[in-house]
């Protein structure tokens, strides 16, 4: 079974955008340019993205030299104006806060756009998606912004806040307004990690060893006797579960895996917490 190129949700939709501007033909035959070896440059310039890809030499229509064409693609900027109060709606919701600032992209986040006129993800919206490739072909979009638009779902697997950035929101800004939030305090007390942890020091190297009167015991009650009972602790479950590993996002670079890594780390972080909860 063929490897699907996204993995996502939010991959998809990003995907459907393009499906529903150019026929199947240009479509199947974009993924090919979507490779090393087809696209010569690949970079994303403020909210542009650009590529160079490779084209096929062609006898039959005067093309005997390799060209080189060049792509374009542009989403259209939401305001700062809307950026704010869009910012302001996500800022209030707990859940798609804390999925946010975790590098998580919240299933339902598309609704705080959408109250406000716009889309985070392409949509139908006429100049939402803005293309444009040096090639002779007359349709737009051609098979080598299919596959340039490939190379960015795939990018989007790994880092959903690309879109915002496209859109015209950094990621270093949208998580400072987001953690400067009453919620985003809150929720960053609970998910920072400590650059350093302080050292513990002990006044014995050694277990010193713990002198009780036992005249009244048995050689018998000696050897039969239970082991002392160890010091209460109380271990309280994290409010954020796997803080650390949700960081990393749901396809972090290292992970080759279909299935989200969160989830699965997050599995195996609770299972792990259940079975040593006893001894903790």
């Amino acid at each position: 079974m063929a490897r699907k190129i996204t993995r996502t949700w939010w991959g998809e939709r990003f995907l459907d955008a393009l499906q529903q501007r150019i026929d199947p033909g240009r479509l199947s035959r974009g993924r090919a340019y979507a490779g090393p070896n087809r696209m010569l440059d690949f970079c994303i310039e403020g909210k542009e993205i650009k590529a160079k890809i490779r084209g096929n030499i062609n006898a039959y229509f005067g093309v005997h030299k390799e060209p080189k064409y060049k792509i374009s693609i542009k989403l259209k900027t939401i305001s700062q104006e809307k950026w704010k109060a869009i910012i302001k709606e996500i800022a209030g919701n707990a859940a798609w806060l804390s999925r946010l600032m975790m590098n998580e992209m919240p299933d339902n986040i598309q609704q705080a756009f959408a109250k406000h006129g716009v889309d985070l993800l392409p949509g139908n919206h006429a100049g939402d998606l803005i293309t444009d490739c040096s090639c002779p072909d007359w349709s737009n979009p051609c098979k080598h912004i299919a596959g340039t638009y490939y190379k960015v779902a795939s990018m989007l697997d790994r880092d959903p806040f690309l879109i915002f950035e496209l859109r015209g929101m950094d990621k270093a800004t949208l998580h400072q307004v987001l953690a400067d939030s009453p919620l985003g305090k809150a929720l960053l007390a609970q998910i920072t990690q400590p650059d350093a942890i302080p050292m513990e020091y002990a006044q014995h190297r050694y277990t010193q060893p713990c002198y009780q009167n036992y005249q009244d015991i048995t050689l018998k009650q000696f050897w039969h006797m239970s082991a002392p009972p160890l010091p209460e602790t109380s271990a309280s479950s994290p409010l954020v579960s796997a803080a650390l590993i949700r960081k990393q996002g749901d396809y972090p670079p290292f992970w080759d895996l279909d299935h989200s890594f969160v989830e699965v780390m997050e599995e195996v972080y609770e299972r792990i917490s259940v079975k040593n909860k006893a001894i903790l």
